[in-house]
């Protein structure tokens, strides 16, 4: 694999991951009815693509970054993705103490990659 995909392919994969994983976690909450023992089921069943996309990001992605840089990567994309999600899945609004809140988390994120 080339340099350029070694970086890039990681985080698109983590992209994907990070969509399966927050509708596996929070895609429930949108049908609050449903029995919680059908919920862990399907959510199991969402997570496994999940994890079939994150275990190759992080072992493709060692190559290129830390294993901090790779977690402050997967963190930001989380938040990313969540935020996205809150908004056009669940109807929620980010509020400025939301966007605060993750704009501390990615100046965290910013130190993992400095030299």
């Amino acid at each position: 694999m080339n340099a350029e995909a070694s970086r890039v392919l990681p985080i698109v994969m983590l992209i994907g991951s990070n969509i399966f994983m927050t509708f596996a976690w929070y895609g429930h909450l949108k049908h609050k009815g449903a029995a919680l023992s059908a919920v862990i089921v399907v959510s199991w069943l969402i997570a496994l693509p999940e994890y079939m996309l994150a275990v190759p990001a992080n072992r493709i992605g060692s190559g290129v970054y830390s294993a901090a840089q790779l977690k402050g990567m997967q963190e930001i994309i989380t938040l990313s993705v969540f935020a996205v999600f809150s908004i056009l899945y669940l109807g929620q609004k980010v509020t400025p103490n939301h966007l605060i809140g993750f704009a501390l988390i990615a100046g965290g994120a910013f130190f993992l990659f400095r030299s």
